[in-house]
């Protein structure tokens, strides 16, 4: 469902993307081309700060935000995801929140307040808020992170981590366009 926000503010939809019929778009959300928005997601870009000000939820290119995924924000605040990111099931992305490229967030996982860098994984069930994760860091499965001090002694992403993100990413894209094919079928 696309729809808008109280303040009258539309979603964005590149017409390369796919939004599932069960999804839910509010407000100011820009989701640029080829990017997969699964099952019951629910972005929301509609509270507003004090003097009615509020940023885009922007969903970069190639990103697939997968079955269950919720992304907002407080009082206005920006959540940016960049481009050939995976957001993997039941996520939580709460704003203040930037994302870069090619970052992967694991199933169950909650950012909020932070900053993800390139390339980063935060793994299955972790945490990550208040926080700068460097371009490149892993943050292993059930991890919490609350802030730049707790970085210490969490290791840089592995080959292996890589691979598994970059696939995830590839066959979301593919499903994008795969179902974009089917949208006459819902």
């Amino acid at each position: 469902m696309i729809r808008r926000n109280p303040r009258g503010d539309w979603p964005r939809v590149a017409e390369s993307a796919f939004v599932d019929p069960t999804a839910i778009i509010c407000g100011l959300v820009i989701i640029e081309d080829d990017v997969f928005v699964g099952p019951y997601a629910v972005i929301r870009a509609e509270e507003t700060d004090e003097a009615g000000n509020l940023e885009p939820i922007r969903i970069g290119r190639g990103t697939n935000i997968q079955d269950g995924v919720v992304i907002h924000s407080k009082s206005g605040e920006a959540v940016t995801i960049g481009s050939h990111s995976s957001i993997a099931h039941r996520s939580i992305i709460h704003g203040p929140c930037t994302i870069g490229d090619e970052v992967f967030v694991g199933f169950n996982s909650v950012l909020f307040n932070c900053t993800v860098g390139n390339g980063a994984a935060v793994r299955h069930n972790s945490v990550v808020e208040g926080c700068h994760l460097p371009a490149g860091f892993h943050v292993p499965s059930t991890t919490t992170v609350h802030s730049d001090s707790d970085l210490a002694g969490i290791p840089q992403v592995t080959v292996d981590v890589t691979a598994f993100s970059e696939h995830v990413a590839r066959t979301n894209v593919g499903h994008a366009r795969d179902y974009r094919k089917l949208r006459n079928d819902f």
